[in-house]
């Protein structure tokens, strides 16, 4: 059960993305934008420096706020609630979390600003093997040399600096990773061609390409070497961050269809009499209540700073399979409508949520992780 302040947060949240964000969201889908007619309003509001502290220009608030903020946004635009997440959770996270003092004064403010940070971490032959970074950066006298590229990087083209992966070590057989702050405006930084997608198609994703690419120094992130294990820790967030995503799209076709439900009529009443029917929103509502009771709990951990990573991976992935299934059984109800890109939400949100059982660690790696934790319980008893 959610505490009073929450209650009020999610009221207060879902009336701003009903106003700012919802009205947008089907041209956002038709014509492939960026959302750019959102960032003032969000960024105004706080929800692009959840994460960031005060005293760097911030409005910080606790996991589940955040959760909250990431569900409601995407329970009326997907592609606004994967920006929201991806800045906040693995743009802004990880400098705050392992950068320096100097990092955090240099980027934090910029972000708190609603300049938008991206996260580089799959490559065209390094997705689920995430170790197998085929970027690299040697190191020169006063500055690294980066060559590689980073694909399927959301906000690409908007973002203004992006926290990378690259091999450090020059021994080829070394999977030595070490994580950087890159500036979008740097000579050797560009960015590709936006990509074409199923769903969440107001955001923007592209590869980004690092040719002889400068890097100051004082721009490595954290320890040579610890790249590959800070990256797992901003995953164990950022999962949290898609639960909540698939939950907020989940519900969103759950309310269509049960409105739907109750105002179609067919042989004399509303098909929400029909037992088939009845069974169907009675799963959605279940499966949807058992999912956001699980993405709560691991805000819960994470807030209470005890380990959640293994929760995380359960919560993203049930989270995710049950809002791809709810979306589905929203056109069954729905029928032809439902199926129709029309005044109906439900097939743009059928598009979108299947982005949840791949990013950020598929449905069979989030399966790896609980399984290992699951087993490493065994071997320590």
């Amino acid at each position: 059960m959610l505490e009073k302040k929450h209650l009020e947060y999610r009221e207060k949240t879902r009336a701003f993305m009903e106003e700012k964000i919802k009205p947008l969201a089907v041209a956002l889908d038709l014509e492939q934008r960026f959302p750019e007619e959102h960032m003032q309003p969000l960024t105004e509001a706080g929800y692009l420096s959840m994460l960031i502290p005060e005293e760097y220009g911030g409005k910080p608030t606790d996991t589940i706020s955040y959760t909250i903020a990431v569900e409601e946004a995407s329970r009326v635009c997907g592609s606004t609630g994967i920006m929201l997440a991806a800045h906040n959770s693995l743009g802004c996270f990880p400098i705050l979390k392992f950068g320096t003092e100097e990092q955090r004064k240099k980027y934090l403010p910029r972000a708190a600003k609603g300049e938008l940070v991206a996260f580089g971490l799959s490559e065209p032959d390094a997705g689920s093997d995430a170790g197998g970074t085929r970027t690299v950066a040697h190191k020169q006298d006063d500055h690294w040399l980066m060559n590689g590229s980073k694909c399927w990087i959301t906000s690409a083209t908007k973002a203004f600096a992006t926290i990378a992966s690259s091999r450090t070590s020059d021994d080829p057989e070394d999977r030595e990773i070490t994580c950087f702050i890159l500036e979008k405006d740097w000579p050797g930084y560009a960015v590709g061609k936006k990509e074409d997608k199923l769903g969440l198609r107001g955001s923007d994703t592209a590869f980004l390409h690092f040719d002889d690419l400068k890097v100051p120094l004082e721009n490595q992130l954290g320890e040579i070497g610890e790249g590959f294990k800070q990256m797992l820790i901003t995953l164990d967030g950022g999962r949290i961050s898609i639960g909540a995503m698939a939950l907020g799209l989940g519900q969103g076709a759950y309310e269509c269809a049960l409105k739907y439900a109750a105002e179609r009529e067919q042989f004399g009443k509303p098909i929400a009499y029909n037992q088939a029917i009845q069974h169907k929103l009675a799963d959605m509502a279940t499966e949807l209540e058992a999912a956001r009771l699980m993405v709560y709990e691991a805000s819960r951990m994470k807030d209470a700073g005890v380990p959640f990573g293994h929760y995380s991976a359960m919560a993203k992935l049930y989270a995710s399979e049950v809002g791809t299934r709810v979306a589905a059984r929203a056109i069954g109800v729905m029928g032809a409508v439902g199926y129709d890109t029309g005044k109906y939400p439900v097939e743009r949100i059928w598009r979108d949520v299947k982005l949840c059982e791949i990013g950020e660690g598929t449905s069979e790696i989030q399966r790896l992780v609980i399984a290992r934790h699951l087993i490493k319980s065994v071997q320590k008893v």
